[in-house]
Formats: structure tokens, C-alpha cells, sequence
């Protein structure tokens, strides 16, 4: 196997997305379309991988961080001249360089191991990935000669009437030899109808010069799907979606309803996990083994043990331990650590907190900036008071603690071991261990004021 190269072209605005964000960087299944293509180009042991940047370069280039080298295509002059960016870094190398577009999330790893494979074997100068359709409007068309070899490429907006009934399509990806390659990129022309540099014309140039040039055609026309606009997005999105969902399902998940639950690409879920309808999870998330998840349940970035049970919550940047039961309607914000065996439920809100195990929060309770011990009881309408209005401060309550109802926590104050907090208390002084806190008005009953209050009001 020869030295491999890759070039990724991801310089385009993506004028028909009509958007702010540049093409590139719109998420299918949560994750940017270049990060998509990048991750899979990565897996195939390459020597230096190139991304072409122009529009919204350093966004890209944060997205991608050290993925990448990056070459700049200041003014889009079309395809070839995208490549020929790449000079500084590939021009004096041999082996095989791929071309691929960063508009193409759904192409795998697998398709251009095989496209390299079938370059490699046949002594190829350059092969194109080509796919068949039914819809080949927008396509470059695959021209053979009537020995089936590929005599050339033509863009839609250049093909005659007998062309455009082809469809056999260019999916825009290649496998050049190095060197041929960038020979060929000097001759390349732009006396086309957009004026501009077509990489598709180097496959002629190769072919006048008696280079071999092969295609190797694909089986699966969804991967090699382009987006341009958002009808394109949405497509992608779906496809990405069942390929997500049907790995999770073959690896032991139960998803109820695939087509409505909707999985980041970098989520790891444990088997016998059960995923139920309006499921969003988002982002680098796991989730154990012998779960429930839903429905109608949010998760981005988060981390969740096994044994599990999460129902119509949200749940971010966070880190679940085994055995707890959140929900319904709760939710976990970031920086927030839930141990194991925990009980989080209805109306519960916590924030950059940390809950022990054992403890529960059963229903209508804050819990910000705290840090609560194991095997606390939090009772209904706990709040730790945390912000004055400039600052934040912390509240802890120690292990066996019990806060009764209607209780406000007044940070930055502690709660001892063992302590108790009478309900409807205010705590503004920590509470010792073994301590009865009590911070209330005591209760007094006005006898016979209802009537009084009529009389004067003449009710």
C-alpha cells in the first residue's frame, strides 16, 4: 500500500443554505458536516490530511482543531483551484491523495477503503467514486466509451441533451495519483459556463496523456448525497439518523420508535437500554446498560451509569450515577453530579451540585451551587438560596440530613450530619450535627378575627 493523502474542500459560503453559519458547519445528527467527514477520512491511515478552507475559515478550523492542516482558497475559483491550495503540503509527495467534499457527511470510511482499494489494484492515475441514480439533475455525468472505461466528466450546466440523460453521477470524490495529480492541475482550464476550474477536466488531461483512469461505482447512492440547501440537510439528517439508530439496535438497544427518537453520532449506549419516543441525546453522551430513557427526554454531553431510569427530563453536561430515577419534568443543569441510587423527581431543578447517594430530591426543589451529602432527604419545596443578585455562593448539606418541606437554605451556610431542618424554616446560620434547626415565626391564632374583619368590611 502506497503513502495516503487526503484533501478535503470545505472553502464554499453554501449561498443556497441561506444561512449565517457556513455550509460546512451545519450538524447532521448534532455534529458539523466536515467534523463527519473528517472522522471518517481519519480512520484510513492517512500521512497528512489538508482541509480546504476560505468562508468561515476559523470556524472551521476551531471545529476541526488538530485534526487537520489547513490550506486557504481566499477566492472560490472552483474545485481544482481548491486543490491546488493544497501545493504547500502535498506537491512533493508520492503516493495516493484523496479528494473528498466537506459537504458529504454520510460518505463512511468503509466506501473510500474500497475506492483506495480499487485505485491501488489497478495501477490507476486517477479513479472516480461513482454512484447511480434515478435523479442525476445537478450531477456531473460519468461519460464511457463503449468498452465501459471512463472517457470523461461533464458538469450539468455543460452537458448536451444525450448527457443529461445519464445516471451514472460523479459523487465529487477521487483518488489521484500524487504527482499526476498535481502535474495535471497546471493545465486545467476555465472555459466552461461558470468560468471556473474544474477538477473533474485533470481526469481528461490524464486520459490524453494514455493514463489509466478507472471509476469505481458504489452501491450506495445515500452516501454520496451532497448538501447545498436545507432540503438536502434534512435528507442527510434522516439517513444519518437510521444509520445511528439501526447500530444501536443491532448492538442490544431497544429504540421503540426509531423515527421519532434522535441520536447524536458520538453517543454510546449500553445493551438492554430501552429508548422510548421523542428521545433527543445530544452531543459525547453515554449511557449504561439496563436503562430507560424517555420519552420525550432531552441529554447533551452527559454521562449516565446503569440500571438507570430517566422519564421526560432534561439533562445536560452532567454525570448520572447507577440506579437513580429522574423525572418526570426535572432538570439536571451542567457542572451537576448525581451519585448512584439517587432520587430526582417531579419539578426538581439542579445546578453545578453534587448529590450523594441515597439522597432524594422527591418534588419542587432548586438545588443550585450545593453539595449534598449521602442519604439526604431534600422534602418538597427545598430551596438552597444561592444568589444575591451579584454572586453565587454554596450551600452543603451533610450526610443523613433531613430538610423538611418548604425549607430555604440560606447560602453560603452548612448543614450538619444527621441535623434536621424543621419545615418551612429559613436557615441564614449553619445548622450543628444532631442539631433540630428551627427558623420560623412562631404560630399564632387570632380567635374570632374573621368575623371582625366582615363586620368592618360589611361583608
Amino acid at each position: 500500500m502506497s503513502n495516503r493523502y487526503a484533501v478535503i474542500l470545505a472553502a464554499g459560503q453554501g449561498t443556497r443554505m441561506k444561512s449565517k453559519l457556513y455550509k460546512v458547519l451545519h450538524p447532521v445528527c448534532g455534529k458539523p458536516m466536515v467534523q463527519h467527514v473528517v472522522d471518517q477520512v481519519s480512520e484510513l491511515g492517512l500521512q497528512k490530511l489538508i482541509t480546504v478552507v476560505g468562508h468561515g475559515a476559523e470556524q472551521v478550523k476551531q471545529q476541526l482543531k488538530n485534526k487537520s492542516e489547513f490550506a486557504l482558497q481566499e477566492e472560490q475559483l472552483g474545485t481544482a483551484h481548491a486543490v491546488m491550495q493544497s501545493v504547500p503540503f502535498l506537491a512533493q509527495e508520492q503516493g495516493t491523495t484523496l479528494v473528498v467534499c466537506g459537504d458529504t457527511p454520510l460518505i463512511t470510511t468503509q466506501t473510500m477503503e474500497e475506492l483506495l482499494k480499487h485505485h491501488e489494484q489497478t495501477g490507476a492515475k486517477t479513479t472516480v467514486l461513482t454512484a447511480y441514480t434515478e435523479e442525476p439533475a445537478g450531477y456531473g455525468r460519468i461519460v464511457r466509451n463503449s468498452e465501459g472505461r471512463v472517457e470523461r466528466i461533464v458538469e450539468h450546466k455543460d452537458a448536451n441533451q444525450e448527457e443529461l440523460t445519464i445516471k451514472e453521477i460523479n459523487t465529487g470524490t477521487y483518488c489521484f495519483d500524487n504527482q499526476a495529480l498535481f502535474e495535471a492541475l497546471s493545465k486545467v482550464s476555465n472555459e466552461n459556463a461558470q468560468g471556473e476550474y474544474y477538477l473533474p477536466d485533470v481526469i481528461e488531461i490524464l486520459k490524453n496523456q494514455g493514463a489509466v483512469v478507472s471509476a469505481y461505482q458504489t452501491s450506495n447512492f445515500d452516501e454520496t448525497l451532497g448538501v447545498n440547501d436545507r432540503v438536502a440537510l434534512s435528507q442527510a439528517e434522516a439517513i444519518m439518523r437510521k444509520r445511528i439508530n439501526h447500530k444501536h439496535m443491532v448492538n442490544g438497544v431497544t429504540i421503540i420508535d426509531p423515527a421519532n427518537t434522535y441520536i447524536s453520532a458520538d453517543t454510546v449506549i449500553g445493551n438492554d437500554t430501552i429508548i422510548y419516543p421523542g428521545t433527543v441525546i445530544e452531543g459525547t453522551t453515554s449511557i449504561g446498560s439496563d436503562c430507560i430513557i424517555g420519552p420525550h427526554t432531552e441529554m447533551k454531553n452527559s454521562q449516565v451509569g446503569n440500571n438507570t431510569i430517566i422519564r421526560q427530563s432534561t439533562v445536560h453536561e452532567s454525570k448520572v450515577g447507577d440506579g437513580v430515577a429522574i423525572g418526570p419534568f426535572a432538570h439536571i443543569r451542567p457542572d451537576s453530579t448525581i451519585g448512584h441510587e439517587v432520587r430526582i423527581g417531579n419539578f426538581v431543578e439542579v445546578k453545578q451540585s453534587v448529590f450523594g447517594n441515597e439522597s432524594k430530591a422527591s418534588h419542587l426543589s432548586y438545588i443550585g451551587n450545593a453539595e449534598i451529602g449521602e442519604r439526604v432527604n431534600l422534602g418538597c419545596g427545598s430551596i438552597t438560596v444561592n444568589y444575591d443578585g451579584k454572586n453565587k455562593f454554596k450551600t452543603v448539606v451533610e450526610d443523613d440530613a433531613f430538610i423538611g418541606c418548604n425549607s430555604n437554605l440560606i447560602a453560603p451556610v452548612t448543614v450538619g450530619k444527621n441535623a434536621y431542618v424543621a419545615a418551612g424554616s429559613t436557615v441564614t446560620h449553619d445548622v450543628p450535627a444532631e442539631a433540630l434547626s428551627v427558623a420560623r415565626a412562631r404560630q399564632v391564632n387570632k380567635e374570632g378575627y374573621v368575623a371582625q374583619l366582615k363586620q368592618k368590611k360589611n361583608f
